[in-house]
């Protein structure tokens, strides 16, 4: 976890898949080849929940679907497989990038003295970085909540909450916590803690499937940085 002793008012917590970036079928086929070269099998990820949810739920799916046993040797195994392999697929072809209006949202927001910026996020930190260093937006996050933390999504937002305080060295309100995704579930984490939330059409959710969990405030996309810098 990296740390700064400024302090900041409100804290924005970011999904990163389908919110910020999208990376092609780099991901997919990472964990495609990474259980092929660990279990010997090719497996069916239309069969798994991805959108959402952590890399280590995503792990104990694909290994209860194929009756592997779940042990922490498999998981571990399987997972630091996919994160070389992610790296390897990234770096070999062009693929995805910063979803619209990211860039620019994410520098204006990180010259906002009153903003603490975070990551709160299915990945692994090792599988944020990887992702988020390759499309140039990785420095800008200041700590984050992720798989390494717990396999549950819900767990994340209080550990999110837990180190934005610590950085702050005080008290945060959930209020000033803004969560900030692309899923119901990311809707949810925020609600579970009583933060924020904002949902953002470009991944996997339509406008009208994310209205239906009931976000505080809802964008088709981040192109209008203007307009979603207004929230905050």
């Amino acid at each position: 976890m990296r740390s700064t002793k400024v302090k900041r008012t409100k804290v924005l917590l970011f999904d990163i898949d389908g919110t910020l970036i999208r990376t092609g079928r780099c991901a997919h086929e990472a964990l495609e080849e990474s259980f092929l070269r660990n279990f010997g099998v090719s497996p069916d990820l239309n069969r798994v929940r991805i959108a959402g949810i952590t890399d280590r739920n995503i792990a104990r799916q694909m290994l209860t679907l194929y009756d592997i046993p779940i042990t922490g040797e498999n998981t571990h195994r399987f997972l630091d497989t996919y994160l070389a392999l992610l790296e390897t697929n990234l770096r070999e072809r062009p693929a995805g990038g910063t979803l619209p209006g990211v860039a620019a949202l994410v520098e204006a927001l990180r010259q906002r003295e009153d903003v603490l910026l975070g990551l709160l996020t299915g990945n692994l930190e090792q599988g944020a970085r990887i992702k988020l260093s390759h499309y140039g937006i990785w420095e800008p996050f200041v700590f984050g909540a992720y798989a390494d933390d717990s396999e549950h999504r819900n767990d994340l937002g209080p550990v999110a909450h837990a180190r934005a305080t610590e950085i702050l060295g005080c008290d945060i309100a959930p209020e000033d916590i803004y969560v900030i995704g692309d899923t119901p579930r990311d809707i949810e984490c925020g609600k579970v803690f009583g933060a924020r939330t904002v949902a953002v059409a470009t991944g996997d959710y339509t406008t009208d499937a994310l209205r239906t969990d009931t976000p505080d405030f809802l964008f088709e996309d981040f192109s209008d940085v203007k307009r979603v810098l207004e929230i905050f």
